[in-house]
């Protein structure tokens, strides 16, 4: 991987969101797996250093003394010790009112290390739990709590959100590669990329790489970044989720086996006593009585040569912890139909991977053109997707997106497409022939599109778009600083 060389003071990194085209529910047993593919959508975190603290270099000596300027040196009585308040500010520019303002605090009795919002407005659990883990192991490894004032910069690529009056506008066309949404974060629309995991990655990345790392060290180090990053988003959202999101936002695209949630049940809170060394134990794969078990196969795993997977926005979003909730207990109580379901599942699955695998690696076998055998797989599927729909009376697949899917899966071009992850009313994806007349075809289907049915869970279908993003293979990786300047 080339590097892009970039000053000390200055860090930026990206990750990219993801889509699970199989292994929806499945995923969340070890017994199952999921094809996961990384987006060319992206978040990006950028970390400058406001006012230095005592940077550790990789080998462990330190680089950089505190340099704190006459302006910002406490003054305090002959004697007394006090120490400067480092803080470190959040921005999310292309909302309304996006910032945070954190104070640093470190927590007795080996507790770590916590950030407190300062400033008024709603928390942002993801933001303030990924400050907190990522401190909490960059103190431990560099034996010091002096970080210093930092100033952290989140850019969502365009496609992670349904589109605003604000963003449709020229004017926002003119800041680049990113555009102002001009609502507040909490009233913008998710189109379900997996912006959490992204997010969550790229911050604690960016962090421990800015403050214990060179640039060209991310590769060696992409291992304890996952890690890191799975304590961090499983804290966040309050749950020991399957984590195949985090594992795309790391390692890019793979074939995912989840890891056992004992490794992170014992990790406890911030603030806890021993919290810092059980983290440290966790990152660094050190805990021998529950070690990894993370299965990743076919890191950068490619599409077939003359397909293209694109993503359609169907402005209605669905809340996926509870359709998970409910599943599980559908499948507790209904185990023996349960297992017959999830075996047919994960064989189908596995055969339409493979068969994407073959066609990657031996691009002439699709002798008629038309991805058949794709089709067919895809197909297989989707009626067992339904099935699952009816059984445990959750819209993993409701009416209106199977009226959907199967009206754009008449259009010439198009191999088949899903309802990805936990299903729902986020956006659908499609595999289709990689030829701009497809795209032409769908965006013409999509001009007069109105759904016809009365969805059996409530949901609704309201405009209907093609995103940008596309499939890609890549995950964590560090950018180039240049491309920010007009929001930093």
């Amino acid at each position: 991987m080339s590097m892009s060389p970039q000053p000390s003071s200055v860090t930026a990194l990206s990750a990219p969101g993801k889509v699970l085209l199989t292994g929806g529910y499945l995923v969340l047993d070890r017994n199952y797996t999921g094809t996961v593919f990384a987006l060319d959508a992206r978040i990006h975190v950028v970390v400058q250093q406001l006012r230095r603290g005592h940077r550790r270099g990789p080998s462990g000596s330190s680089d950089a003394k505190p340099a704190l300027s006459a302006e910002v040196q406490p003054t305090r009585p002959e004697g007394e010790e006090k120490e400067t308040e480092h803080t470190v500010v959040v921005r999310s520019p292309q909302f309304v009112d996006a910032v945070w303002e954190y104070g640093i605090q470190r927590c007795e009795n080996g507790g770590g290390v916590k950030v407190v919002q300062k400033n008024d407005g709603p928390r942002n659990p993801f933001v303030e739990t990924s400050l907190s883990y990522a401190l909490t192991y960059i103190s431990y490894v560099a034996d010091s709590k002096d970080f210093g004032s930092l100033s952290v910069t989140i850019l969502a690529d365009n496609d992670y959100y349904s589109e605003t009056a604000t963003s449709r506008g020229s004017a926002s066309q003119a800041r680049g590669r990113f555009v102002d949404f001009g609502v507040p974060l909490f009233e913008a629309h998710k189109t379900g990329l997996g912006s959490s995991a992204a997010l969550v990655t790229a911050l604690v990345s960016s962090l421990v790489i800015h403050r214990t790392m060179q640039a060209d060290d991310l590769g060696a180090g992409r291992d304890k970044l996952h890690n890191l990053a799975q304590a961090a988003h499983c804290a966040a959202q309050g749950k020991v989720g399957s984590g195949f999101d985090v594992a795309a936002a790391v390692y890019g695209s793979c074939l995912y086996k989840r890891f056992s949630p004992a490794i992170l049940q014992s990790v406890g809170d911030v603030g806890t006593p021993g919290f810092e060394e059980r983290l440290f134990a966790v990152v660094e794969d050190a805990d021998q009585e529950h070690p990894w078990d993370t299965e990743c196969v076919d890191f950068g795993m490619q599409l077939p040569r003359g397909m293209q997977m694109v993503l359609c926005d169907v402005e209605c979003g669905s809340q996926t912890p509870s359709m998970v909730k409910k599943v599980l207990q559908w499948r507790s109580e209904n185990q023996k139909e349960a297992d017959m379901l999830w075996a047919s599942l994960q064989n189908n699955n596995e055969r339409l991977r493979q068969e994407l695998k073959r066609l990657a690696q031996h691009p002439d076998a699709n002798t008629d053109g038309e991805f058949s055998d794709v089709r067919t797989l895809i197909g297989r599927t989707r009626h067992l997707i339904r099935t699952m729909t009816r059984r445990t009376g959750v819209p993993i697949e409701p009416i209106v997106q199977t009226e959907l899917l199967d009206n754009l899966s008449e259009i010439e071009g198009v191999i088949g497409g899903v309802v990805p992850g936990a299903g729902g009313y986020d956006a659908i994806v499609l595999l289709i022939r990689d030829d701009p007349t497809v795209i032409t075809r769908l965006n013409e289907r999509f001009t007069n599109y109105k759904s016809a049915v009365e969805d059996d869970f409530g949901g609704k279908i309201g405009n209907v778009r093609l995103l940008g993003v596309r499939h890609g293979s890549e995950g964590v990786k560090n950018e180039i600083l240049e491309q920010y300047a007009a929001w930093i």
